[in-house]
């Protein structure tokens, strides 16, 4: 009797899946999160069907590449909302997830439509992005430092926006973008406890 096919080795889908996503962040860095995943597969020389077997969608593939980058940004999230510094905090994480949203142009776009799509394979992450800017506004606010009608969709709206602006502009105006609006988010009753901080709206 003939021996059954051997399977590839699990070493070599390995090395497919990181060629593919050494490829995808590559082509996703210079053109963009819509860069045709046919050119993708084709640089990592693997077939398309590779690509899918690892990656069902684009959205799984852009899942993938952001999993560290996710993770390193929820730690440093969870660091800020213990901070005795709140205003300070807020302002130092709206800024950390513009960086990370501009990492690839169009990724904010996608970000947006992974929190309202919860079939998005991003959408988990983009929720716990949402917590956690929740979490901080609530300590801004306990601080007396941000105004009581500011929400997370606010903030979320501004993040978004301004990774917006650093991929098609330039970081020193997304970040003149962050402060000018952070001001406006700001109380500007005197007296209160988060006021000193006030200074600190310019990009730390």
């Amino acid at each position: 009797m003939a021996e059954p096919p051997r399977r590839r080795p699990r070493a070599d889908a390995r090395r497919n899946k990181d060629r593919l996503l050494a490829e995808a962040d590559a082509a996703f860095r210079q053109e963009g999160t819509d860069a045709p995943l046919e050119s993708i597969a084709r640089q990592a020389g693997v077939a398309i069907g590779t690509l899918y077997g690892h990656f069902p969608n684009r959205r799984t593939l852009i899942g993938s590449l952001l999993r560290e980058r996710n993770q390193a940004l929820f730690e440093h999230g969870q660091e800020l909302l213990t901070s005795p510094a709140p205003t300070q905090a807020l302002i130092r994480w709206v800024n950390a997830v513009v960086e990370h949203a501009a990492a690839y142009q169009g990724l904010a776009a996608v970000l947006a439509d992974g929190l309202d799509d919860q079939e998005s394979e991003l959408h988990a992450s983009c929720v716990r992005m949402t917590d956690i800017s929740d979490q901080l506004i609530v300590n801004a606010r306990a601080a007396g430092a941000l105004r009581r009608n500011v929400t997370g969709a606010d903030i979320f709206a501004l993040m978004n926006a301004a990774a917006w602006t650093r991929e098609h502009m330039h970081p020193e105006q997304a970040d003149r973008l962050v402060a000018l609006t952070m001001d406006g988010m700001l109380s500007q009753a005197p007296g209160n406890d988060g006021t000193a901080e006030r200074g600190g709206a310019q990009n730390p």
